[in-house]
C-alpha cells in the first residue's frame, strides 16, 4: 500500500506472531497481481485515512468465504474485526493496495454503506458536507478517475487544517503574551509611583522618629532616677515579706497534722461501712441463687421451650422474598413495554449494544453502528432522564473509539470478559429492590437477568421505540 510500503516492518504492537504447531504460510502463495491502476499516490496517505480503510476491510473479511480469502489473512479472518484491524493491519493494507479482486469486494461493500458518497466520487465532485476522510477512503477503494488527485486534495486540505489550528494557537499566545506584558508594564508604572510616594512617607517619618527619640532620651533619664528610688522602697518591702513568710509556714505545717489526723478517721470509718456493705451483698446473692434454682426447676416442670420468635421475625422473613421491584404488568412485545419501564421511578435501563444494532442495522461497519446506537440513546435519556448504561464487547479496545457520553454510560468488557458477563455483574451489583430493565434478545441473558429479578425488553421492541 502506498502509505506503507511492503517492505517495511510493522510496528512490534501490529506483527502477527504464529499460533503453535501452525506452518507459517510461504510469501509465495500470497503473491497479487500488481493493480494495473493507471494513477498512483505522490506521497503516503494520510494516517486517519489509512486506519479507515484497514477498519473497512478489516469488517469485509469476516463475511467472505474461505476460498476467495488471501492466503495471508485465512488465519486471522475468524478474529473479531477490531482484533483483525488492529493484529493484521498492515497485512489488510497491502492485499487492499495490491489485490484488485479483494479491492473491489470491499470498494462494493462501501458503496453499499455510503451510496451518496461514492456517486459524488465516481463524477469526481467531493461531497461538501461529508466528512474528508470517508471521502478519501472511498475514493482509494473505488478508484475513479481522478481518485490519487481527490486524495491528495483532502490531504492537502488536512494538512492546511492542521497548519491554521497552529497558526491561530501561535497567534493566541502572542497576544496573550502582548496582554501580559501590558499588563506588567501597567503595574511597573503603579508599583514605581507608589513606591516614590512611599519614600517621600518615610522621609517624613525618620525626621518625626528623630524628634521623638530625643524626647524620649530626656524622659528615659528620668525614668531611670524613678527606678532607683523604688528599687530602694522594693528592698525594704521584701525583707518585710520574708518575716511574714516565715510566720505562714509555721501555720501551713499545723494545719498540715490536723489535716493527716482526719484522713486517718475518714479511713476508719469506711472500712466499717466496707464490712457492713459486704455481709449485705452476701445475703442477697444467697437469695437470689435461690430464685434462679426455683425458675429453673418450674420451667422443667412445665415444659416451657427456651426461645420464642417474636413477631417482627415473621415480617423480616416475608420482606426477604421481595428482593426487586417488579417490573410486570404488559407482555414482551407490547409496544408500549419500553414507555412504561422508562416512568418506574429510579429505574435503570442496561442496553446489550451490539445485540440491537446487528438487529436494527447489521449492514453498517461497527464503528458507525456505535455510534448511531450512542446517538439515539442520547436522546432517550434526555427526553426520560433515566439512567442507560450501553455495553459493548471490547476486550481488545485500549481506548473507547467513541466519544464520551454525558447521559448514557458507555462500558467495554474487559480481557477475559464477554459482554454477557458484563451485563449479567451490573444486574446482580445493584442493591435489592432497585427496577432494572435489560435490552437484549440474547435467551442466555433473558433467563440469567430474571433469574435476578431484572426486567428483559426484546431488542426489536426497543428499536421501535427508538424510531
Amino acid at each position: 500500500m502506498s502509505a506503507r510500503p511492503d517492505s517495511e516492518d510493522p510496528p512490534e504492537g501490529d506483527r502477527l506472531a504464529p499460533a503453535e504447531d501452525e506452518p507459517v504460510e510461504s510469501g509465495d502463495g500470497d503473491q497479487a497481481e500488481p493493480a494495473d491502476d493507471a494513477e498512483g499516490l505522490v506521497r503516503p496517505l494520510p494516517e486517519s485515512v489509512r486506519l479507515r480503510v484497514v477498519e473497512y476491510g478489516s469488517d469485509v473479511l469476516g463475511g467472505m468465504r474461505p476460498s476467495d480469502l488471501p492466503p495471508s489473512l485465512r488465519r486471522v479472518a475468524k478474529f473479531e474485526p477490531r482484533r483483525r484491524a488492529k493484529l493484521a493491519g498492515p497485512q489488510i493494507a497491502a492485499r487492499l493496495e495490491s489485490d484488485a479482486d479483494f479491492r473491489g469486494r470491499v470498494a462494493a461493500r462501501v458503496e453499499q454503506v455510503w451510496p451518496e458518497v461514492a456517486e459524488g466520487v465516481r463524477a469526481g465532485v467531493v461531497p461538501p458536507a461529508a466528512d474528508p476522510v470517508a471521502v478519501a477512503a472511498v475514493a482509494y477503494l473505488l478508484r475513479p478517475e481522478g481518485w490519487s488527485r481527490i486524495i491528495e486534495d483532502i490531504h492537502l486540505e488536512l494538512e492546511r487544517r492542521h497548519s491554521a489550528k497552529e497558526v491561530d494557537e501561535v497567534a493566541e499566545a502572542l497576544e496573550e503574551a502582548r496582554r501580559e506584558l501590558l499588563e506588567v508594564r501597567r503595574d511597573h508604572d503603579t508599583e514605581l509611583a507608589r513606591l516614590r510616594a512611599q519614600i517621600g512617607e518615610q522621609r517624613n517619618e525618620i525626621a518625626e522618629l528623630r524628634r521623638k527619640v530625643h524626647h524620649e532620651r530626656q524622659r528615659a533619664k528620668a525614668a531611670n532616677t524613678q527606678a532607683e528610688q523604688v528599687l530602694t522602697e522594693s528592698r525594704d518591702l521584701c525583707g518585710e515579706a520574708e518575716g511574714r513568710a516565715h510566720g505562714l509556714e509555721l501555720e501551713n505545717r499545723r494545719l498540715r497534722s490536723r489535716l493527716a489526723d482526719a484522713q486517718a478517721q475518714v479511713e476508719n470509718a469506711r472500712r466499717a461501712v466496707r464490712s457492713g456493705r459486704n455481709a449485705d451483698e452476701a445475703r442477697l446473692r444467697v437469695l437470689l441463687d435461690v430464685l434462679v434454682e426455683a425458675s429453673h426447676g418450674l420451667r422443667r416442670e412445665l415444659a416451657l421451650p427456651t426461645g420464642l420468635d417474636s413477631p417482627a421475625d415473621l415480617v423480616a422473613e416475608a420482606r426477604e422474598e421481595l428482593r426487586r421491584a417488579p417490573l410486570g404488568g404488559l407482555p414482551d412485545d407490547d409496544p408500549g413495554l419500553l414507555a412504561h419501564l422508562l416512568t418506574v421511578p429510579r429505574v435503570h435501563l442496561l442496553v446489550d449494544g451490539y445485540n440491537v444494532t446487528k438487529t436494527g442495522y447489521g449492514t453498517m461497519p461497527l464503528i458507525d453502528q456505535r455510534n448511531r446506537l450512542l446517538a439515539s440513546l442520547e436522546g432517550l435519556a434526555s427526553r426520560t432522564k433515566a439512567e442507560i448504561t450501553c455495553v459493548f464487547d471490547g476486550a481488545d479496545v485500549d481506548t473507547p473509539p467513541v466519544p464520551p457520553s454525558r447521559r448514557v454510560r458507555l462500558l467495554f468488557s474487559a480481557p477475559g470478559e464477554t459482554a454477557d458477563e458484563l451485563i449479567i455483574r451490573l444486574v446482580r451489583a445493584e442493591p435489592p429492590g432497585r427496577p432494572i430493565a435489560v435490552v437484549t434478545s440474547d435467551k442466555e441473558i433473558v433467563q440469567a437477568v430474571r433469574r435476578c429479578g431484572a426486567r428483559a425488553v426484546p431488542s426489536p421492541v426497543f428499536l421501535r421505540r427508538l424510531d
